[in-house]
């Protein structure tokens, strides 16, 4: 994750405070979570040339939805010299464009987030989980120094939106976190923003203890089973304790790129996959409501997602990035959701920090003037 006061200098024009913010992982990114080892799955590729529904996805020539196959080319010749593992991108619903190994399981890092983000919103609708209830009414603490009387008032919702004011130390953090992690006591609940592992940590306990479920477990039957998620294994997922940090522990995933375009298509049709109705539409929402906003990006924080603001250059939508380079992007003005993913399982190259922006304007240009 590169530093917030680093990076800031980058940004001179509209287009580059947006797309820089979004790909390098600026202020509500949580890139360089510790994680493990990499999973092999097979590589799939729907040419240019091909137009078939396969999969549980469609699939369309680029030209069909208002895109270019020659420019689209040269987005994907610079897709491979910036080590791209998968790239796919749909428009209204279909894809139109599919590279590299999408089948192949890669850890999601902090698009864990949105994925718990869905689960939540199942079960607030069931009844099972309140966004209003307290920590202290929860029975969530941590070890030693425990929660303060003031930090165990912060309620569900607070932790949703990173904003609980409780600043004790997590799993899975980056040495970026560790550093920007305010003191303890500075900030009472839904007071100050703070990108912040033990809330997201959190949380997965609150879920399991609240909904009766396991993380993995459950969102392979109320999620991916329902939307024909072809690659998803719960195995493939676990957890990460960091015991003389906290008792709560991060939950990974693994997820491929073809799954999580599916993901994104599921929010981009508000939580609706065919006539069933997953998510709840309202949770979807409010959870991409921002209640943080960055005053020079205009970047802001939703329930565990990074809301673009309506006056950006594609309009009002959402985004979640990982480990700085995996990225899951849904521009609903746009009918458009966007999935790039690396192989960051072991070593990797890290793209230069405009690669990623130049990328995503490459296949944008590469749409069609009608």
């Amino acid at each position: 994750m590169k530093a917030l006061i680093s990076l800031i200098s980058f940004f001179a024009a509209t287009r580059f405070i947006l797309f820089t913010l979004l790909f390098a992982g600026l202020l509500l990114n949580c890139s360089g979570e510790v994680n493990g080892p990499k999973v092999k799955g097979p590589e799939v590729n729907i040419s240019a040339q091909s137009w078939h529904q396969a999969e549980g996805l469609e699939y369309a020539l680029p030209e069909d939805v208002g895109w270019s196959s020659e420019e689209l080319q040269k987005a994907r010749l610079f897709a491979e010299e910036i080590g791209a593992a998968a790239v796919m991108a749909l428009y209204d619903g279909k894809v139109f464009l599919s590279w590299g190994s999408v089948a192949t399981n890669y850890l999601c890092h902090s698009i864990r987030k949105p994925l718990l983000n869905a689960l939540c919103g199942i079960h607030v609708e069931r009844g099972n989980i309140s966004l209003v209830a307290t920590l202290e009414a929860l029975n969530i603490d941590d070890i030693p120094p425990g929660l303060t009387e003031e930090e165990m008032q912060a309620k569900v919702s607070d932790l949703l939106k990173s904003r609980s004011g409780v600043y004790h130390e997590a799993a899975a953090e980056s040495r970026s976190m560790i550093d920007l992690r305010p003191a303890r006591g500075s900030h009472p609940p839904d007071a100050f923003f703070y990108y912040n592992n033990w809330d997201f940590n959190a949380l997965g306990t609150i879920f399991e203890r609240e909904s009766g479920t396991k993380i993995f477990e459950e969102f392979k039957a109320e999620v991916a089973d329902l939307i024909g998620m072809q690659d998803f294994k719960v195995d493939d997922c676990y957890y990460q304790y960091e015991l003389d940090k906290s008792i709560h522990p991060a939950y990974h995933f693994k997820m491929s790129a073809r799954d999580t375009a599916r993901f994104g298509l599921l929010y981009l049709q508000d939580g609706k996959w065919h006539d069933r109705q997953i998510i709840p539409s309202e949770w979807i929402a409010e959870s991409t409501t921002a209640y943080s906003i960055d005053e020079t990006s205009g970047i802001g924080y939703g329930y565990m997602w990074k809301i673009f603001s309506e006056d950006s250059e594609f309009g009002p939508g959402f985004y979640y990035t990982g480990n700085g380079v995996h990225q899951l992007i849904i521009l609903p003005q746009e009918k458009l959701v966007y999935v790039f993913r690396m192989n960051t399982d072991g070593e990797f190259i890290d793209p230069r920090d405009d690669a990623l922006e130049e990328l995503f304007m490459m296949i944008m240009d590469a749409r069609m003037q009608t």
